[in-house]
């Protein structure tokens, strides 16, 4: 038990039971294959149809999405940085301020 280690809590994950991905994905290349003969009338847009097309095309995005690691932010480099030179300035002069 350490003083900047917090333990995160739990993930909450839910299994549908009566859903089949299998299945939903045949209906889906069912559809698109009836659109396309003609038998359906054309998809409206939709965002959500392009919604993480681009970091699935991507190596190195799809890398990262399935690692779950996340990127470090701008308020921890800008803090990181300001530490640094207080630290080079309190070993350079003796003293952080004045």
């Amino acid at each position: 038990m350490g003083l900047f280690s917090v333990r995160k809590p739990r993930g909450f994950h839910h299994n549908y039971i009566y859903y089949d991905p299998r299945k939903e994905k045949l209906k889906e290349i069912d559809e698109r294959a009836k659109r396309e003969l003609g038998m359906l009338p054309p998809k409206e847009f939709s965002p959500e149809d392009i919604r993480g097309k681009f970091v699935l095309a991507t190596r190195h995005l799809k890398r990262r999405k399935t690692s779950g690691r996340k990127p470090i932010s701008y308020g921890v480099l800008i803090v990181a940085i300001v530490l640094l030179l207080l630290l080079m300035r309190y070993l350079s002069t003796g003293h952080v301020f004045s």
